[in-house]
C-alpha cells in the first residue's frame, strides 16, 4: 500500500518535471496562442477533478445527513477558498504574464516570485491528492485506489503545460536552460510536499474527509476563476482556450469515472 501511495503523490510531480525539461529542447518562448490553450487545458482539468473527485465524494461521505448531506461540502468549499485568497494576499509572488507584483511588498527578485506564484496554485493541488489517498488509506468506501491513481494522474497532466510554462520564460530572460529547469521543478515541489503534510495528518483528518476533500475543490476553483481563466481568456482567440478547457475537462471526467 506504501508503494502504491509514494507513486501516487510522486506522479503530479513527475509530471511538473517534465514540462520543465522541455526548456532543454524549445529555442523560442511559448506563443500566446499555445499559452491560451495549455492554461485552458489546465482550468478545465483542475474544474472536473475538483467535481468528481472531490465535491462529490464529500457529498457522498455525508449522506447520513439526508437533506443537509450538502453542509460539509458548502463549508469546505468555502474554506478553501478563504484560505487560498489569504494565501494569495499575502504571499510576494508575480505571475509570468504580468510586470504587477501581488501579496504584500518584498525585495524578492523577480524569478522567486514567479516560482512562488506557481507554488501557491500547486499548493491545493497537492492537499487534493494527499487527501484522496488518505480517505482511500483508511478504507472509505467512497474512495477507491484507481480514482485515487486518475485524480494523481489528471493533475499530472495539467501539470506539464506548467512546468513549461515557468521554466522557458525564465531561460528567455537569461538564465541558464539548467538553472530554469531546476526553477521549473521547485516550483512543483510543493505538491508530493503537501500530500505527505496531509496524510501524516490523516488520524486528525479522516474524521473530516468531506470537509477536507471540499476544502481542496475550493482552493482548486479559486486558482483557475482567479487566475488561470483570466490567463487563457485575454486578448484575441480566447476561443482556443475554450476548447482547451472542455478537453481538460472532459479528460479529466473520463479518467475518473473510467478508472473510480
Amino acid at each position: 500500500m506504501l508503494g502504491i501511495v509514494a507513486e501516487g503523490l510522486l506522479i503530479p510531480f513527475l509530471g511538473t518535471s517534465l514540462g520543465a525539461f522541455c526548456v532543454f529542447f524549445m529555442k523560442k518562448d511559448l506563443s500566446d496562442h499555445v499559452k491560451k490553450i495549455l492554461t485552458g487545458f489546465a482550468a478545465g482539468v483542475m474544474v472536473a477533478a475538483s467535481i468528481w473527485s472531490l465535491i462529490m465524494p464529500a457529498m457522498e461521505q455525508s449522506e447520513d445527513k439526508g437533506k443537509l448531506s450538502f453542509m460539509p461540502a458548502l463549508v469546505g468549499f468555502w474554506i478553501g477558498i478563504v484560505f487560498l485568497l489569504a494565501v494569495d494576499s499575502f504571499t510576494p509572488h508575480l505571475h509570468i504574464s504580468s510586470d504587477e507584483v501581488e501579496g504584500v511588498k518584498t525585495r524578492l527578485n523577480r524569478t522567486t516570485m514567479m516560482v512562488l506564484a506557481v507554488a501557491i496554485h500547486n499548493i491545493p493541488e497537492g492537499m487534493a491528492v494527499g487527501v484522496v489517498f488518505a480517505g482511500w488509506m483508511a478504507g472509505s468506501s467512497h474512495i477507491t485506489m484507481m480514482g485515487a491513481l486518475a485524480l494523481s494522474i489528471g493533475i499530472a497532466i495539467q501539470n506539464f503545460p506548467e512546468g513549461a510554462i515557468v521554466s522557458m520564460p525564465l531561460a528567455l530572460e537569461g538564465h541558464s536552460k539548467k538553472k530554469s529547469f531546476v526553477y521549473g521543478v521547485l516550483s512543483g515541489a510543493v505538491e508530493p510536499l503537501a500530500a505527505v503534510l496531509t496524510i501524516l495528518l490523516s488520524s486528525i483528518i479522516i474524521p473530516a474527509l468531506p470537509y477536507l476533500l471540499s476544502f481542496a475543490a475550493g482552493a482548486m476553483m479559486y486558482v483557475v476563476v482567479e487566475e488561470l481563466i483570466p490567463e487563457m481568456a485575454e486578448g484575441e482567440h480566447s476561443n482556443v482556450g475554450t476548447i482547451a478547457f472542455s478537453v481538460g475537462f472532459t479528460l479529466m471526467m473520463v479518467l475518473d469515472v473510467a478508472l473510480g
